[in-house]
């Protein structure tokens, strides 16, 4: 098979979650194109003003930033064959959460990655999701088989 899968990765960005999946991907050697949202917090935060000029609410600071995200996610997510939606364990990410309804809206099949603490919070987005990962390296076997149909190794 000849086909580039594109993988969007949304969720969580304190930990080394998307890392461990790329290594995986290319260990594997998965055709396989990962994108994801703005990964810098920092970056996500301020590109609206930076961008379109200062605001002195923080509300509107906040929403031009926002604003300049969901085009990037929107697009990626969009064209996207499926995606990765990680809930951490430090940070309540409502972002991930609109992610998922909008992959499910968008009929885009998502895997969702989070420990088992959250699993009755996540409740709903575990029922429309494909599968629920608990470790990336579980994520990159769903990705073999999905793709090759390749087994894990015991």
């Amino acid at each position: 098979m000849s086909k580039v899968w594109t993988v969007y990765l949304s969720g969580e960005i304190h930990s080394d979650w998307r890392e461990r999946i790329e290594t995986g991907v290319k260990e594997a050697g998965l055709p396989v194109e990962l994108v994801a949202p703005i990964t810098v917090h920092e970056n996500s935060d301020d590109c609206g003003v930076a961008v379109f000029g200062a605001e002195e609410s923080k509300f509107w600071h906040d929403r031009k930033g926002a604003q300049l995200n969901a085009m990037r996610t929107k697009t990626l997510l969009s064209q996207s064959d499926l995606a990765v939606i990680r809930f951490g364990e430090k940070y309540k990410q409502w972002n991930a959460a609109f992610d998922a309804g909008y992959a499910a809206a968008l009929g885009i099949p998502y895997i969702t990655l989070h420990p088992a603490e959250h699993d009755h919070a996540l409740k709903e987005v575990d029922g429309a999701a494909n599968g629920v990962a608990r470790e990336p390296e579980q994520v990159v076997a769903a990705l073999a088989y999905i793709i090759r149909g390749d087994m894990p190794k015991a």
